[in-house]
């Protein structure tokens, strides 16, 4: 892991055979996700891919107020 500084981090983690990722602690810690937690997976094939709370997304999408 690379630390950028306390706001951000680089980090890598491997596809497993299932398709499945670890999110590492620190994305975790920083952004509160915890097991049972729902994470929306938004992709654009030109800009990559993005993971993100649920409810975070839904407050950006406006369709919680």
């Amino acid at each position: 892991m690379k630390k950028v500084n306390k706001n951000r981090f680089i980090v890598s983690t491997k596809v497993g055979s299932k398709g499945q990722i670890v999110i590492p602690i620190e994305a975790r810690k920083m952004f509160n996700i915890k097991a049972g937690d729902t994470v929306m997976v938004l992709g654009d094939k030109k800009r990559g891919l993005a993971i993100m709370k649920d409810e975070s997304f839904y407050k950006v999408a406006k369709f919680v107020k």
